[in-house]
């Protein structure tokens, strides 16, 4: 949730700074123009505007987007789950990929680790909504996120920023640039992000929930400014030695009786090998050259590599009953071409995509309360290699109306390569254990897929006059489809008695690509002389072969277990609204200098399953009616006053933003326990900014109401397996699925926080 009002719908380019508000010029179709004039559904955060918010990282533009969801994911610090107008995908594990595209400076991001991008040194922030893959880069099926960094300054620049905070925040950001020569830029930032925890790990005696980030990003830009070349060359390095993030037993063990804590953000799970560490570090070299008046070609080219050792306790327990230990080792590169055309009445983008990934997941499920020393240990190496071509261009039939007509066609390669093995007594020896493996491999499987798909895209739009822009637009989403890394294949039915055959094997731990097909109405308008801006847009969509990745207990060589289960649900309907709004008040202060402005933000979707098939009793049974969309809540809303007034030469401004978000359910199956009813945060903030930006101090507060939400969970408890409601035992408790103690924990966001920013500029 940020406390300041965003340039809502609207993408601001580092080139309108000096734009008056009734004419913010965005670059959302890769090209720049006025807000008004862009039939697409965008939501934009100047780096300013987050600034002034005191934003932390990602997750927070979330809070004030119309059906978005941006968090943590459950037991991590640092990976990403990322879900719009109902669209997205929680499983951080190879082989599913993600629902929503996120972007550092064009370059797409293969995996979640590492993908909650902390804020500093950035120009803005942008959220597209729906189906995207006409203008640029991977087509992601529910839409996109953008983090773009500063194109550095013409002027040598120094400027430090530190932050002091409840819970031992202290933050250190130094960024600086300087030319070398007359067409040469170099520059850099250096963060260290640092805060205790919200909590404490009672077994274990480490900090839950604290923060411990070291960060940085260089640049070296040649060209620009006028000059008809640009290359941008970027790297940035983070690493994440925060301490592993413990979950919140909802119900007290199932055997020994411990009792629910009382505090929300303390855990005692036991497990503490491996030590958490993410690593992520990348290249990316951005060229674009001005080939003529009307053409310009730009080249986005790019590796990638992230590690992250993580230990979760899924029963938040000293004993070792669901203990998960994991590695996740990602690399990427992807080259990326561009074509733009710009002339009086056409204008378009030709362009073509080639991303090569690999996804090493390991991970040991640790049951040593069902079977003493009895681990499932699962390898999942999935790569990823997909080219495509795709183009967008525009008619301009009149001055006030204008067809837009795009297309993508992909080919995507899936390779998998997944290993699951029992051991006895104890651990893997991948993650230093002593167990011996026991009998053959539930799965040995190598093997690959391939989809390719046509999706394509087309809006028209009429400018009544050049205040008014209403638009039409239908487009289709496509994600391909890949290989259960945690199925086990000897659970595979087979045709005749026996083991199953290497195709029923294939058949059985595959699932099929997904597809949305997205309707939309919008409007978009300037009133009042631009005292009031406004955006509208209805939308609806079909999707269908839904990807629900799962994991339930099983039975694995005659001993308990951990599998997967993937369903392609079927079928399910998207229909709603959003609607933004910013609006200058007090009109008559303008004379003084002071400014007064309204901003909000709300969404509504109905998000239903028609059809869910899935296997009860060994009967394909459609279960649509007991089944929810997941981390999507039917309301979302937002609003933010903000005041600035000038203060001697300088200026003072407050924001203060309440945002809402109504039930949403952490997985398709309804738990009462997890699901998280209605909420709302609170924030505000305080800014002096000195003559000429010299200087400025802030002071911050999220969450003031301290209020506490569940943002997601792990949940191993017997359900019906039609209605999910959950089977209780004797003492009132739901029973355990895997494990004896049950597994029903919950992750938490963040508690009020307090702090204060002080910023140099040299």
């Amino acid at each position: 949730m940020l406390a300041f009002a965003p340039a809502a719908f609207a993408q601001e380019t580092g080139a309108s700074s000096d734009t008056s508000d009734d004419e913010i010029i965005v670059t959302a179709r890769r090209r720049d123009e006025r807000l008004i004039d862009v039939p697409v559904a965008i939501t934009a955060y100047s780096g300013d505007a987050l600034a002034k918010a005191g934003a932390i990282d990602i997750t927070e533009v979330g809070q004030t987007t119309p059906n978005t969801t941006l968090e943590v994911s459950r037991g991590t610090n640092s990976t990403l789950s990322a879900f719009i107008r109902g669209v997205g995908q929680q499983d951080p594990v190879s082989g599913f990929e993600q629902g929503v595209g996120l972007y550092l400076d064009d370059v797409y991001l293969n995996r979640p680790q590492a993908a909650v991008l902390d804020i500093y040194d950035v120009e803005r922030i942008e959220i597209l909504r729906g189906p995207q893959g006409t203008l640029y880069g991977r087509n992601t099926i529910g839409g996109a996120v953008k983090y773009v960094t500063r194109q550095l300054p013409q002027d040598f620049s120094l400027k430090i920023k530190g932050t002091l905070g409840t819970y031992e925040q202290a933050d250190l950001v130094v960024t600086a640039s300087a030319p070398v020569g007359d067409l040469l830029r170099v520059g850099g930032s250096v963060a260290r992000l640092s805060r205790g925890g919200f909590g404490k790990n009672l077994t274990t005696g480490l900090d839950n929930y604290n923060k411990d980030i070291w960060a940085g990003r260089g640049t070296v830009e040649l060209g620009g400014y006028g000059e008809p070349v640009l290359i941008r060359i970027t790297g940035d390095y983070t690493k994440d030695k925060s301490a592993p993030r413990g979950g919140h037993r909802l119900i007290p063990s199932l055997v020994t009786g411990a009792p629910v804590l009382g505090k929300v953000f303390d855990s005692r799970g036991g497990l503490n090998d491996p030590k958490q560490e993410i690593e992520a570090y990348g290249l990316a070299m951005n060229v674009s050259a001005s080939l003529t008046d009307t053409l310009t070609l730009r080249s986005i080219s790019a590796w990638r590599k992230d590690k992250s050792a993580t230990p979760i306790d899924f029963d938040a327990l000293p004993a070792v009953d669901v203990d998960v230990p994991g590695f996740y080792f990602n690399e990427q590169i992807s080259q990326e071409f561009q074509l733009l055309y710009e002339g009086d009445r056409l204008k378009g983008l030709l362009g073509f995509y080639y991303l090569d990934a690999t996804a090493d997941t390991l991970f040991d499920v640790r049951i040593f309360n069902t079977f003493a020393g009895l681990t499932a240990f699962t390898r999942a190496d999935v790569d990823t290699r997909t080219f495509a071509v795709f183009g967008d261009a525009t008619f301009d039939f009149t001055d006030q109306l204008s067809l837009s007509l795009g297309g993508r066609y992909t080919w995507d390669k899936r390779e998998a390569s997944i290993l699951r093995q029992n051991y006895l007594g104890g651990g893997s020896p991948v993650f230093g254990g002593a167990g011996v493996p026991f009998g053959a491999p539930g799965t040995n499987f190598n093997g690959s897929r391939s989809f390719e798909k046509f999706t394509p895209r087309a809006s028209l739009t009429f400018k009544p006059n050049s205040d008014h822009t209403l638009y039409a637009s239908y487009s289709q989403g496509f994600k391909g489809g890949g290989f259960d890394p945690r199925g086990v294949g000897v659970n595979a039915p087979g045709a005749i008695p026996g083991a199953p055959t290497e195709a029923e094997i294939a058949a059985f731990l595959s699932f099929r690509p997904e597809k949305v097909d997205s309707y939309e109405l919008g409007y978009k308008g300037s009133l009042m002389d631009g005292a009031l801006n406004v955006a509208l847009a209805g939308f609806y969509a079909d999707y269908t072969d839904v990807q629900i990745p799962g994991s339930v207990a099983c039975t694995v060589g005659g001993l308990p277990s951990f599998c997967g289960v993937v369903a392609n649900a079927g079928k399910a309907t998207f229909k709603g609204l959003e609607f933004e709004a910013r609006a200058r008040l007090g009109e008559d202060m303008a004379a003084a200098g002071d400014r007064l402005t309204f901003s909000t933000a709300l969404g509504y979707i109905d998000a239903q399953y028609k059809e869910y098939v899935t296997n009860i009793g060994g009967q394909p049974t459609d279960v649509a009616a007991f089944r929810e969309v997941q981390n999507t809540p039917k309301w979302t809303a937002s609003g933010t006053l903000a005041y600035s007034a000038p203060v001697g030469d300088g200026d003072i401004s407050f924001g203060t933003t309440l945002s809402y978000r109504s039930k949403t359910y952490q997985f398709e199956i309804p738990n009462p326990y997890i699901d998280q009813k209605g909420f709302a945060l609170w924030d505000a903030s305080l800014v002096y900014t000195a003559p000429e930006g010299r200087w400025s101090l802030g002071v911050f507060g999220k969450n003031l109401t301290d209020k506490k939400y569940k943002t997601s969970g792990y949940t191993f408890i017997n359900v019906n397996p039609t209605t999910g409601v959950p089977i209780l035992g004797g003492n009132g408790l739901p029973t355990s699925a895997l494990g004896t103690e049950g597994t029903l924990t919950a992750f938490y966001g963040n508690p009020r926080q307090i702090f204060v920013t002080g910023t140099v500029k040299f």
